[in-house]
């Protein structure tokens, strides 16, 4: 975008990564739905598209804001008239530094957990947003315990509800094989070995898991045993767990209380719930971090209660000519109704592509409005290979007790659900191929008054698209 509205400009993409990722496949699906896949492309292709365009391959050591300066880690300085912090968030581990703990955000890391899951026999999954329920749903022929601090699954994305509409999935046998994946990994010749494991990735794109073959040891298909309200008080390797002269538990059958177990693990999770069981290794899918540190020495920037970069309605930080945009900022504006910040893909490719914008009309001194993406908060992606949309205050976020909440579900097909409050549609949630995506958002945006229609507004005997079209 950059590249477009300074055409006559120099512009430096600076990355620790010998690739970019790239949007492919971009599709609007409504006014503010789109879906798109993310590529990895080498950074050659973006410099042949846009000749300004210069890629810098090297990490920024140190940024010196009151110099208009950026050191990289080769020991180059960069001066610059316009800056974006693009730099998203890092995986938030469970515990740093402990080699049996393993962290996904990139593509470099779900290799290295397809390496680990060949030889395991049964894996400890902690978190409980959309890459942790992608994965549980994806293993197989490995026990999998699964620990989540909620009542139910996905409650990033999902309430009890929904988590009960899905559940029934991950014990069936997977049907749909994923196609092909169209995703091309491209990396520098030797650098397999050499990657530290702290240097960051870029994170995954939606479809992360197509093409990577998750599977563990074991001849079955999908076993999974769901812990819930729990967190990973202590982390034991084998010895320590020996010393302890504790009792571990074996994978739970059907309703009965687990025995315990008789084989030797690697490592040992105990959970806050008093249970210790062993496993080959842990994955953590505890979220992200705003990824901030590198900037902010010298530097003083407002920081958000989330840790990342304090960014007006212009995506502007605290200080002169620096923006910021994705995973690493916090939107500090005062937000719509029905919209709130969410460190996801769709709303990194929108913040990037308005951050532009707004250097470009900062630089000529011209006012311009908030982008019509932040009007609502709108995600689709894919759950247990079914279609999920969420919309506005899905979850009833922030809305208090004053909602209501409205249900249709057809088990193993859909599962609609409408968040109400004084007549008014503020959030839905969509499971399946319900077809009402379009109907719901305009309902959300234009705020119509819908207490007439009572319950029929989900009845599935009453046309609503064409009732509100």
């Amino acid at each position: 975008k950059l590249a477009v509205e300074f055409p006559s400009e120099d512009i430096f993409l600076m990355t620790a990564s010998p690739v970019i990722k790239a949007v492919t496949n971009f599709k609007q699906v409504s006014k503010t739905l789109e879906e798109f896949d993310v590529e990895e492309q080498p950074s050659s292709l973006l410099e042949k598209r846009y000749p300004n365009i210069k890629v810098i391959q090297s990490a920024v050591k140190q940024l010196k804001s009151d110099e208009h300066k950026i050191i990289t880690e080769d020991g180059n300085e960069y001066v610059y008239e316009k800056l974006c912090l693009c730099a998203g968030a890092k995986p938030k581990l469970i515990f740093e530094g402990n080699p049996y703990v393993l962290g996904i955000r990139d593509t470099d890391s779900a290799k290295a957990f397809q390496k680990n899951l060949a030889q395991a026999d049964r894996i400890v999954v902690v978190g409980n947003g959309g890459i942790a329920l992608e994965l549980v749903y994806e293993i197989e022929g490995c026990e999998v315990i699964w620990a989540i601090k909620d009542k139910a699954i996905g409650n990033t994305f999902f309430d009890a509800g929904a988590a009960e509409f899905l559940i029934p999935k991950l014990t069936a046998d997977k049907r749909d094989t994923p196609i092909e994946c169209k995703r091309t990994k491209y990396a520098m010749e030797g650098s397999e070995n050499k990657a530290a494991p702290d240097k960051l990735g870029s994170a995954l794109g939606p479809d992360w898991h197509e093409g990577l073959h998750l599977r563990g040891t074991k001849e079955f298909s999908h076993k999974v045993h769901l812990e819930i309200l729990c967190e990973v008080k202590k982390i034991h390797l084998q010895q320590e767990f020996i010393q302890l002269q504790r009792t571990s538990l074996a994978f739970p059958k059907e309703e009965e209380n687990a025995e315990p177990d008789d084989v030797l693990w690697p490592v040992y999770v105990e959970l806050t719930n008093g249970k210790i069981y062993g496993c080959n290794f842990i994955v953590s899918a505890t979220g992200v971090v705003p990824n901030i540190k590198p900037f902010l020495d010298g530097n003083h920037f407002a920081v958000g209660e989330d840790g990342g970069l304090k960014v007006d309605h212009h995506m502007h930080t605290s200080l002169p000519d620096i923006y910021a945009a994705g995973d690493i900022c916090t939107a500090s504006w005062e937000p719509s109704p029905v919209w709130h910040q969410m460190r996801l893909w769709t709303q990194a490719r929108q913040m990037g592509w308005y951050a532009a914008k707004c250097m470009a009309a900062d630089a000529v001194g011209e006012s311009i409005d908030l982008d019509f993406c932040f009007e609502l908060f709108a995600h689709v992606t894919k759950f247990f290979n079914y279609k999920v949309v969420v919309l506005g205050k899905y979850n009833a976020q922030g809305l208090g007790l004053d909602h209501e909440l409205m249900l249709r579900c057809t088990k193993g097909q859909e599962y609609v659900k409408v968040v109400m409050q004084n007549g008014r549609m503020m959030g839905a949630v969509l499971i399946g191929e319900t077809d009402l995506e379009e109907t719901f958002e305009n309902l959300i945006l234009n705020q119509m008054d819908l207490s007439a229609y009572g319950e029929d507004l989900l009845n599935p005997d009453i046309d609503i698209e064409d009732y509100f079209d």
